[in-house]
């Protein structure tokens, strides 16, 4: 499977690339103002938009995200500021936290299976933000929440496109690794479903 990480400025982007590369996939990280054409014509079966500095709860903006999401038909992973992004860009909302999550949170799974398969029911997920989606769009339905946090992890009705507020990248994530295969097995189901459409 070739499946891009896209560097939205994220601390942990290059974790994001060392976790796929340990899944034996073929992976590369680009900038995110990468024209869509380029990444059409590079045949991809997958891609993640990574966390990143810019506040997308304060300025909504984030590259060419938007680009990526409205012109790729492959399964698409947003974390944190992407996870975020996707939420506006679909019609939800992102703005400051009430609660800012910092560290080790428990995450509580509502709907399981999907990119959740095999995560416990509860499990410690770690977090890194000031911003968090507080309108979920009508096309999403949410799969995980916490205490102070009700969208952890969301996913599309009827595209692959999924977001998680969190970082599964990191260790001290406790499933982090299994969702990130969890991804990797959705591009592969995608892929040969577009192969044989």
């Amino acid at each position: 499977m070739k499946i891009w990480v896209v560097d939205n400025g994220g601390q942990w982007t290059h974790r994001e690339w060392r976790v796929l590369r340990y899944l034996k996939q073929e992976t590369q990280i680009v900038d995110n103002k990468t024209p869509v054409e380029e990444l059409e014509a590079a045949g991809l079966d997958g891609l993640l938009l990574s966390g990143g500095a810019p506040r997308v709860g304060v300025d909504g903006r984030l590259g060419a995200c938007g680009d990526y999401l409205d012109g790729l038909e492959v399964p698409i992973l947003g974390i944190c500021a992407g996870h975020q992004f996707m939420a506006r860009h679909f019609g939800g909302e992102a703005a400051p936290a009430t609660t800012p999550e910092f560290g080790a949170v428990d995450m509580e799974i509502l709907e399981e299976g999907d990119i959740l398969r095999e995560v416990p029911k509860r499990s410690t997920v770690w977090e890194s933000h000031h911003d968090e989606v507080t309108v979920v769009p009508d096309t999403f339905r949410v799969l995980a929440r916490s205490a102070t946090c009700p969208v952890q992890v969301m996913r599309h009705a009827d595209r692959p496109l999924f977001g998680m507020q969190f970082h599964p990248e990191v260790e001290h994530t406790e499933a982090g690794v299994t969702m990130f295969r969890n991804f990797v097995r959705i591009c592969e189901e995608r892929a040969v479903q577009r192969a044989t459409a």
